[in-house]
């Protein structure tokens, strides 16, 4: 898996970012209204060959791919270009593959910046009067009727501007038989709908780069501004929208980036993938100028504040195609209803998705053990939670090194790498089978072997590798939260011993755990960070008492009492009052998971599963239109959700600093609880009731999505830190 463009590509990318920088800054972009074109950036675009870029280099173009052209357009759409540019990349290949002669000399002068050739966006069939993108300053726009390709040279009527908000150059013309036919045929009607599916791929980049550079400019606002005596990005009703909307951001470019990759690859649901990356990026642009906005309160309605620009040009280059919502629809039908459409050459590709073959094999291989040891008795035992653990078949596990494939050799693993970690664990979503034990004990067992002592390397964490002992996490207490750093539970020096006291909730698994890895406090007087030491405790030793918890979505916790408890030094894990640098280790590890992806593309399955089997009225729920479009929502959310989520993984693979953790646990978690929510609503009156199937999968999700949000610190506390570290906003939590 690669999430970055190649070096060379790169390149590309920061040199169109230095031009638009200079031939489309904000200066220049309003110099440009309210025709909304400039004339001398199109030439020079012209001259770095941007315009020809997606032409054959046999037909004199560039021949670069669908990601070069898209790293283009988020420069172009950062800085909102004044132009019909997505169309005319567009148009100049489809005239150098389709046009001929005629095709060849239209594409020389576009080459030299001499002519503005455009799209219109719709079959004219259908459509014969419409609004097209950049008509305003087009010499020629070519247009698809019935299996027609059409060329039409405009006239200066056709070219009359319609006055439209967002200063861009539209116009409105009449086509049908005007021009001349380029191409006839079903090769000719497939190539100009792949046309329509390219311009669908580069606009949503565009976006994806508009959006990024809105909250940029918000969150240096949010910065500067000063309002009851400190920066208005220090308050969590400022920072943590902004940060929600970075998320969505970073989704939209990788929705594109991944789309690419599945035309690249033949993938079945590649069609499906493009329209799901464009109504992604367009939802996305619309909330995120609209929080931008916002966010400089009464200054961002005014046209003295560039932000308004942002907003504008959001909706106006994506509302050329018409309503998002038949995307959105499009998207249903692709998936669930056959419906086929051709696709553009995808060029050269470098970033890859793509886990491995070795993360296939591993895959394969778990998903046979599940296939081949879950019995009928272990399915009905078999639960979301703890309460699904059972100590003979993660034995099992162990033995066929399946249980911790990442450790070393020496600790009964295979190390594997983090991507076929991953598909690994996918396999235990799909079985059914609870890897609650199997991700805590990984990660503390991880833990142990960086900072335990030689005792518990040599006596405790053999059993663990063995699949015998399984453990727990004790961090949060019943006035801190997800504030662990706020632990009272005291551990006090006795000599070669140490005595701990204190209280600890929701440590989940305890009753039937053997060890909890326990936060505590061992110095009273140190700052809150400061002053903590981590242990790992045995969880029958005499003074350690559990208390279970039942929670309304069937997954039981449990609060422990430490009355107490004596431990020997050697079950102390780094330094006295050093547990901080233990809790980033963990922070670490956990930021490499797999988020809520997992269960969340379960939840779709059970939706179209209960859609295929469920008749409304007199036809399959699957085929009724409004249902098609609530499933299509969430399989946008889902396919978001596995983005962000694969990213953070490719991050902490690479050793890359950054938010992306919690940005992948955050929007996963958030969107499976948005989701779950929404399909327990599609089901119903059947999702309300105990039984079996699809519609008992969707209740359980509904329950459990509230808990995820929560997990490992809560949203809240995620978005804080996506606001200040991918944003640059002020720290909005107490400084400790």
């Amino acid at each position: 898996m690669k999430l970055e463009p190649k070096g060379d590509q790169q390149i590309v990318a920061e040199t169109f970012g230095r031009f638009f920088d200079e031939h489309s800054s904000i200066a220049k972009v309003r110099a440009a209204m309210p025709l909304g074109f400039d004339r001398s950036m199109w030439k020079s675009l012209a001259d770095m060959g941007a315009l020809t870029m997606r032409v054959d280099v046999k037909r004199s173009g560039a021949g670069l791919g669908l990601l070069d052209a898209a790293l283009v357009m988020e420069q172009a759409g950062r800085t909102l270009a004044s132009g019909p540019l997505a169309e005319a990349i567009v148009a100049a290949r489809l005239l150098a593959d389709l046009g001929a002669e005629e095709g060849a000399e239209w594409v020389k002068r576009v080459a030299e910046g001499t002519a503005v050739v455009t799209l219109a966006l719709r079959d004219v069939a259908l459509a014969e009067r419409q609004e097209i993108g950049g008509g305003s300053v087009a010499d020629a726009v070519l247009y698809l009727k019935d299996e027609g390709v059409w060329l039409h040279r405009t006239s200066a009527a056709d070219r009359v501007p319609v006055a439209n908000h967002a200063s861009t150059p539209m116009s409105e013309m009449s086509l049908a038989g005007r021009g001349v036919v380029l191409a006839q045929g079903a090769a000719a009607r497939a190539a100009f709908l792949a046309g329509i599916e390219e311009w669908k791929l580069l606009t949503a980049a565009a976006l994806s780069g508009l959006s990024r550079e809105a909250l940029k400019r918000a969150a240096a606002y949010a910065c500067e501004r000063i309002q009851f005596g400190q920066p208005i990005g220090a308050y969590q009703a400022i920072s943590h929208p902004l940060a929600d909307c970075i998320v969505d951001t970073d989704a939209a470019q990788l929705l594109v980036w991944r789309a690419i990759c599945a035309i690249a690859d033949g993938e079945v649901d590649a069609a499906s993938r493009v329209s799901m990356a464009f109504w992604w990026a367009v939802r996305t642009a619309s909330d995120s100028t609209t929080r931008a906005l916002h966010t400089f309160g009464g200054y961002g309605l005014t046209v003295e504040y560039d932000i308004h620009l942002f907003h504008l040009r959001a909706r106006a280059w994506p509302l050329m195609l018409g309503d998002p919502a038949d995307v959105l629809a499009q998207v249903g039908h692709r998936l669930w209803a056959g419906e086929t459409t051709p696709l553009p050459p995808a060029g050269e590709v470098s970033v890859d998705f793509d886990l491995g073959s070795a993360a296939d094999e591993l895959a394969v291989e778990t998903r046979e053990f599940f296939r081949s040891h879950l019995t009928p008795e272990l399915k009905k035992k078999a639960h979301f939670s703890f309460s699904g653990h059972d100590p003979g078949l993660h034995k099992e596990l162990a033995e066929a090194k399946l249980l911790y494939p990442a450790w070393p050799r020496e600790w009964g693993g295979r190390e594997a790498d983090p991507y076929a970690n991953f598909s690994a664990l996918r396999e235990w979503e799909r079985a059914e089978w609870t890897a609650h034990a199997q991700s805590t004990t990984n990660m503390i067992g991880q833990i142990l072997m960086r900072f335990g002592s030689a005792e518990v390397l040599n006596t405790i964490l053999p059993a663990i590798a063995a699949g015998e002992k399984i453990c727990s996490l004790g961090f949060s207490e019943p006035s801190s939260g997800s504030d662990v750093f706020a632990a009272k539970t005291s551990a006090t020096r006795d000599g070669d011993q140490w005595l701990i006291e204190g209280q600890k909730m929701f440590t989940s698994g305890a009753n039937v755990a053997h060890y909890v890895l326990l936060l505590t406090r061992t110095d009273k007087g140190a700052q809150k960070h400061r002053g903590l030491t981590m242990f790992l405790v045995p969880l029958d030793a005499p003074g350690v008492a559990i208390q279970p918890i039942q929670t309304f979505q069937d997954e039981p916790t449990n609060i422990t009492f430490y009355s107490g408890v004596r431990l020997p030094d050697s079950y102390r894990l780094g330094a006295v009052d050093g547990g901080i640098e233990v809790m980033i280790a963990m922070l670490k590890l956990e930021q490499g998971g797999g988020g809520f992806f997992y269960p969340h593309e379960r939840l779709l399955e059970a939706a179209v599963d209960w859609a295929r089997a469920t008749r409304r009225g007199d036809a399959r729920a699957i085929d009724d239109a409004h249902i098609q479009r609530r499933l299509a929502r969430v399989a946008c959310h889902v396919a978001a959700s596995e983005a962000v989520v694969l990213r953070s993984l490719w991050a902490a693979a690479e050793g890359r600093s950054g938010p992306f953790g919690p940005m992948a646990k955050m929007f996963s978690s958030e969107k499976f609880l948005l989701d779950a929510n929404d399909v327990l609503e599609l089901a119903a009156p059947e999702s309300l009731t105990k039984t079996s199937g699809p519609v008992a999968f969707i209740n359980q999700c509904s329950r459990h999505a509230s808990a995820t949000t929560i997990y490992g610190g809560t949203s809240e506390v995620h978005r804080s830190m996506i606001a200040e570290h991918a944003l640059g906003l002020p720290r909005s939590r107490a400084a400790g």
